[in-house]
């Protein structure tokens, strides 16, 4: 069943983000590139990685997304304002395309004969409990480290933004 689940939530990454590469309407890619983060969301699910996961929805398919669009709706673009496209670019894009299907042919054929034994497979590596002890016990200087620089790159850019000190 977990395989199963794999294969749907991939087959509908992998169809969203061709949608979103093929796609005339910038809105309807933002929108497909938004399926395309929550389904890559559903795949850290089923690595038992739910931190990853909601890390994911978070940041990606909830801020940057928001601002993608925002940004789109600020810019107005029509179609009378896209040039266009050079019939070159579209050749190497084919092009690569075939090489990375070449790529992972030659993958597929390489792994057919390998089978994975699951029996031995640790069900707490993607936690966050196990996380965050690995965060504050062996990793604790350079996550305090990165909080210092992050509250120092907050406040640079409060005192930029701000017009009279």
């Amino acid at each position: 069943m977990d395989q199963f689940l794999f294969f749907l939530v991939a087959f509908l990454a992998v169809a969203s983000a061709v949608y979103f590469v093929f796609a005339r309407n910038p809105l309807y890619a933002i929108l497909s590139l938004i399926v395309t983060m929550f389904s890559i969301a559903g795949m850290y699910i089923l690595l038992n990685a739910q931190f990853l996961a909601i890390i994911q929805i978070i940041v990606y398919a909830g801020a940057i997304m928001v601002l993608f669009l925002y940004i789109l709706m600020m810019l107005n673009l029509n179609k009378a304002d896209e040039s266009k496209k050079n019939n070159v670019l579209k050749f190497v894009g084919v092009f690569t395309a075939g090489l990375l299907l070449v790529g992972v042919l030659g993958v597929f054929r390489g792994i057919k004969d390998n089978h994975i034994v699951v029996e031995n497979v640790d069900r707490g590596v993607g936690l966050t409990k196990n996380l965050g002890r690995l965060l504050f016990n062996e990793y604790v200087l350079p996550f305090e480290l990165a909080s210092i620089l992050i509250l120092a790159g907050i406040v640079g850019a409060v005192l930029i933004g701000k017009k009279d000190l």
